[in-house]
């Protein structure tokens, strides 16, 4: 599962076998490692619930993401690329959120393994 932040937003993306994972378990964490001792991890985590709409939380090291079980049951199992969402934080402030399926590259860059990626809409022309 990669993660990315930018401002007020949060993007994930997943590939097949997480995407699975998520429907099946409602919960898919990963963590970043950055000593000797747990207590310096970044861990971050979608979590399927029962709430109406999309939450954010960030505590201990812990970002977690909350998604609703309607909309994220109708995700797993579709051809949809994307899910989103935003938790209004005040009268002037979203925090957004894009949940989306991983796909091939579209241009070869670097030697990550992408077996388990979607295949890319564009055919296998597209990396």
């Amino acid at each position: 599962m990669k993660l990315r932040i930018l401002g007020n937003s949060i993007r994930f993306r997943l590939g097949r076998s997480e995407v699975d994972s998520f429907g099946q378990s409602g919960l898919i964490e990963e963590r970043v490692r950055f000593g000797s001792s747990n207590e310096n991890d970044l861990r971050y985590a979608l979590k399927i619930t029962d709430g109406p709409e999309f939450t954010g939380s960030f505590a201990e090291g812990s970002l977690t993401v909350s998604v609703p079980r309607s909309i994220a049951d109708d995700w797993v199992g579709s051809e949809e690329v994307s899910i989103s969402g935003s938790q209004k934080l005040d009268h002037e402030t979203f925090l957004k959120f894009l949940i989306e399926k991983d796909f091939v590259c579209l241009s070869a860059h670097n030697d990550e393994d992408q077996s388990d990626r979607y295949p890319h809409p564009n055919g296998p022309e597209a990396c």
